[in-house]
């Protein structure tokens, strides 16, 4: 016969009973802590990664600022951008791209050869596809590539392409941008000191000094913050903004 299993006390099953819901409650208690200190040390980091360090001209950090909401976040929407930066680009197509027609082609009004008698196939003019030096059948006619898409979609993408910028550590901020001079000394010196290879400089306004301190810096381009768009941005290593055009902007995309 097989043996029984002994019976144990019930003061014996309630004390085991005890000691296992209070492990299974120092355990729970053990990871909400541990929850807590890892999400207060990713919140104080995330914190001090959104803050934006403001340099003078030399270089020299003047302040930090808070980075605005928009330009917060690890991820991009890339749909966005997809739809937006394929608009400015079909938008710079020239579609001029243009054939002949068997109508356009100059020459072919006289038949090349009566209809019948010669023995060879009928044709009505010298001009038509099949010919050499005759018209093109489908080919590509004068055509406007540009289309729009809806205004939100653009302020999305360009709050996206900075986004793109901050996350890789390329967007910087300029108290204030001012060229006395038209040299392209001076403007080579700043870049080379916040170390720019190719930026794209959003500013208040475009002055004419300042358009001349840059046209012979390759890849270089100067934009005012009311037309910035995001194949501007995207098209660039980075992004250079003096601090009124960075508030001017905010305000454009939140409008």
């Amino acid at each position: 016969m097989p043996l029984r299993k002994k019976k144990l006390p019930l003061k014996s099953k309630g004390r085991k009973k005890a000691h296992s819901i209070r492990r299974t409650a120092v355990k729970a208690k053990a990871t909400a802590t541990k929850a807590k200190k890892k999400a207060t040390s990713k919140s104080s980091a995330s914190v001090k990664a959104y803050e934006v360090t403001v340099y003078d001209v030399n270089g020299k950090s003047v302040e930090t600022m808070q980075l605005d909401p928009l330009f917060q976040g690890e991820t991009l929407n890339h749909g966005i951008l997809y739809q937006a930066i394929l608009k400015y680009r079909a938008g710079e197509r020239e579609g001029t791209a243009a054939t002949k027609t068997r109508g356009e082609v100059r020459g072919g009004g006289k038949k090349p050869w009566k209809q019948k008698g010669t023995g060879q196939a009928r044709h009505g003019s010298r001009r038509s596809p099949i010919w050499r030096g005759g018209g093109v059948t489908f080919g590509p006619h004068p055509k406007d590539y540009s289309y729009n898409i809806p205004q939100q979609l653009k302020r999305s993408a360009v709050a996206e392409t900075i986004k793109d910028k901050v996350i890789n550590k390329r967007m910087f901020v300029l108290n204030k941008l001012e060229v006395a001079t038209p040299k392209t000394k001076e403007m080579a010196r700043i870049f080379s000191t916040l170390k720019l290879a190719k930026p794209v400089v959003v500013v208040e306004k475009k002055s004419q000094n300042l358009l001349l301190a840059t046209r012979n810096i390759q890849g270089v381009a100067i934009k005012t913050a009311d037309e910035v768009n995001a194949l501007d941005v995207a098209a660039h290593k980075e992004i250079l903004f003096t601090k009124g055009s960075y508030s001017g902007l905010i305000k454009r995309l939140k409008s």
